[in-house]
C-alpha cells in the first residue's frame, strides 16, 4: 500500500483529481436544457402527426402533461414559433402552423431555386458531396422497401433534397436551406401521410441519380420541376380536403 507523506497529503486530492479527470478526456455531452428538450418533443409530436393543423396549444394543459413550468413551454413555444411550426394569433393563443395554399407554393419555389443550383453544380461538386446524394437515394430506397414509419421516411425523403442543395458547396445557401428546414419537413410530413406512395417516391429519386451521373443535367433538372410539381399538388390537394 502506498503511504502519503504528511507534506504531500493536502495537494494529493489534486493530483489524484488530475489523474482521473485525464481517464475521461474523451467523454464528452452536449448541455441541454430543460427548453430545449419540451420544444424537441413538441417537434416530435408535430412530425408524428399527433399535433394536426391547427391545433390550439395550451400552456398549462402541455406544462401539466410534460411536468414542467408554464414559462418553460412558453420559451418552447417561441423557439417553434421561429421555426414556422406554430403561430401565436393575438387574443388566440398558439396553434399548430396549418400550411396554407399560398405557403406551399413559396415552399416549392424555394426548394426549386436551392436544389436546381444544386443539380447544375453535379459535375464540379466535391466527390463527398455526390456521394452524400448516393447515400441519402440509397438510404430512403432501403426504407421504402420495408414497414418503416412514415415521419422516418419523411426525414430520409427530406436529406435527399438537402444533400441536393449541398452539392452547391455554398455555405450561404446550404444555411438559407437549413432556414427552411423545419418548415419543409412539416410539410414532408404531412404529404407522406396523406400520398403512401412511398414506392413511387423511391423510384423517382432513383431515376433523377441515374440522371445525375449519366451527366444528363437539363433532364435531371426537368425531372426535379416534376417531382417537386407533383409533390405541390399533393399538398394543395390536401389543405383543400381539409
Amino acid at each position: 500500500m502506498c503511504v502519503i507523506p504528511p507534506r504531500l497529503s493536502k495537494s494529493c486530492p489534486t493530483i489524484i483529481g488530475v489523474a482521473d479527470q485525464s481517464a475521461f478526456a474523451s467523454l464528452s455531452v452536449e448541455p441541454v436544457s430543460i427548453v430545449d428538450r419540451v420544444a424537441d418533443e413538441l417537434r416530435r409530436a408535430l412530425f408524428d402527426g399527433e399535433l394536426e393543423p391547427g391545433t390550439a396549444l395550451r400552456e398549462v394543459a402541455l406544462a401539466a402533461s410534460l411536468g414542467v413550468s408554464r414559462s418553460t413551454v412558453r420559451e418552447a413555444l417561441g423557439t417553434l414559433v421561429a421555426d414556422g411550426l406554430v403561430d401565436r394569433i393575438p387574443n388566440k393563443g398558439t396553434v399548430v402552423h396549418a400550411l396554407t395554399a399560398d405557403g406551399i407554393s413559396d415552399i416549392c419555389r424555394a426548394r426549386l431555386v436551392l436544389e436546381s443550383a444544386g443539380i447544375s453544380t453535379w459535375p464540379t461538386a466535391e466527390e463527398a458531396d455526390r456521394n452524400a446524394v448516393r447515400d441519402a437515394v440509397a438510404q430512403f430506397d432501403r426504407l421504402a422497401a420495408t414497414s418503416t414509419p412514415a415521419q422516418d421516411l419523411t426525414a430520409a425523403h427530406l436529406e435527399i433534397h438537402r444533400s441536393i442543395t449541398a452539392l452547391t458547396g455554398s455555405p450561404r445557401l446550404i444555411a438559407l436551406a437549413e432556414t427552411l428546414y423545419a418548415e419543409i419537413r412539416l410539410a414532408l410530413a404531412h404529404l407522406d401521410r396523406v400520398r403512401g406512395n412511398v414506392r413511387e417516391q423511391a423510384h423517382s429519386h432513383g431515376d433523377l441519380l441515374r440522371l445525375l451521373e449519366d451527366g444528363r443535367l437539363d433532364a435531371a433538372g426537368a425531372a426535379l420541376v416534376h417531382h417537386l410539381a407533383g409533390a405541390e399538388e399533393s399538398l394543395l390537394e390536401s389543405v383543400r380536403q381539409r
